[in-house]
């Protein structure tokens, strides 16, 4: 995940420093520099490093502190000043730009999350993602279950991800819909039921439907006690939906052409695994296994962005002050020593917060779940929301389809 500021690589503006006691102040900025020259504040520009928009360099003097890339800052100053065509606007609007769907399922605004105008956050203090896919779908309950037999104990593999994707393969077809919302719900629960079942490890057995929250069998089968489950249920909860993500928009895109329920869900959890996106909680897991980490999280810290790498799951665009899903999360587990020193330099460094990766990352380590169930409860509780999505493409009645721009056609960008 390393990052190459532009025009030139960090790495050779560092060898350059090295020869030219000047370069620093000529090449790299201050924070308070960047912002006056920016017009903006900390938290946005701390926004821009986040999104790779600024390269930082960790200070000579001071590894806690970080200095900004001057041609970047200098680039973006420009762009703010001079506006772009609209063609180029609309070109953009497809990566962190404005919204390109009308959707009243999520709300991210001024650093709070709602679901239906519902704080998230609140939510989650109480509610299982039963509850929370009786909102986003807009039905008064789920359909009762089947079944009440009970789960049998399993350990979810580090290959939750491609059980999940075979698991969702055989139900692609499943949920035609026929212009109601009552008569899909039966295949949207068994989707849920199955999607939870696969990335508990439990794929290859006949899923067994269950009256007890998702929640409860999800501890269950990982062998966690009642405090666990309901730490799983909060986290279930934060992660039903974020607005249009990129699994989220992958759906939407799907569902816009008629295609049933299954194969919807399917096209989210294929974007999902990317590691820019869910995948990302295993580069926190490589992040924390790593001996020079263990041992001193600022100096390793200090070292990688002085390489141009970018930390993972740390800092996110909707969030400039902090993400709060991962504060929910983080600070109702118990202490990790090495999780929370790292978090310490990152913030002393950046001022940049983790995200739900890394709660969701060290949720797992600190339950002692198994190795991958950060991305199995991300996957399941995502899916609530992908099938809200789904509802409400099939509601739209229209296709997704942008234009593509030629890059000739793109001015100022």
């Amino acid at each position: 995940m390393a990052y190459s500021p532009a025009p030139t690589s960090i790495l050779i503006k560092i060898i350059n420093m090295k020869d030219d006691e000047t370069a620093p102040p000529a090449r790299w900025l201050t924070a308070d520099e960047a912002t006056a020259q920016l017009g903006v504040s900390r938290p946005t520009l701390y926004a821009y490093v986040s999104r790779n928009r600024i390269g930082t360099l960790a200070a000579p003097d001071d590894p806690r502190r970080s200095l900004y890339d001057a041609v970047d800052v200098d680039r973006l100053a420009k762009r703010k000043r001079s506006g772009r065509s609209r063609r180029a606007v609309a070109a953009s609007t497809i990566s962190w730009g404005e919204p390109i769907l009308v959707s009243a399922i999520t709300r991210i605004e001024n650093g709070r999350l709602e679901y239906r105008g519902r704080d998230a956050i609140a939510l989650a203090e109480s509610a299982t993602l039963e509850d929370v896919a009786a909102l986003l779908w807009q039905v008064d309950a789920l359909p009762a279950s089947r079944s009440r037999a009970a789960w049998p104990r399993a350990l979810a593999p580090a290959g939750a991800a491609e059980s999940c994707i075979a698991a969702m393969a055989d139900l692609a077809m499943a949920g035609a819909w026929r212009g109601r919302v009552d008569s899909v719900l039966p295949d949207a629960m068994r989707i849920l039921d199955r999607m939870a079942w696969s990335a508990a490890g439990l794929a290859g057995t006949d899923v067994q439907p269950s009256a007890r929250p998702i929640h409860e069998r999800l501890a269950s089968v990982w062998g966690a006690g009642a405090d666990a489950a309901d730490l799983i249920r909060r986290a279930l909860v934060l992660t039903a939906d974020h607005e249009l993500n990129a699994s989220t928009y992958a759906t939407r895109v799907v569902a816009s052409t008629r295609a049933p329920l299954g194969a919807c869900i399917l096209a989210g959890l294929a974007a999902l695994v990317g590691p820019l996106h869910g995948g990302m909680t295993n580069e926190v897991r490589h992040l924390l296994a790593d001996p020079a980490v263990a041992a001193d999280p600022a100096a390793s810290i200090a070292i990688r962005l002085a390489r141009g790498e970018r930390i993972p799951a740390f800092g996110h665009p909707l969030y400039p002050n902090g993400d709060p899903r991962a504060l929910s999360i983080l600070q109702r587990l118990p202490p990790s020593p090495v999780a929370q020193r790292l978090v310490e330099a990152m913030q002393g460094m950046t001022g940049i917060a983790p995200n739900i990766d890394f709660a969701l990352l060290v949720l797992e380590q600190q339950l002692s779940l198994p190795t991958g169930a950060a991305f199995a409860t991300f996957a399941v509780g995502r899916t609530v929301g992908w099938i809200a999505h789904a509802l409400e493409q099939w509601r739209d009645g229209t296709l997704i389809r942008p234009r593509a721009v030629y890059p000739t056609d793109v001015r100022g960008e």
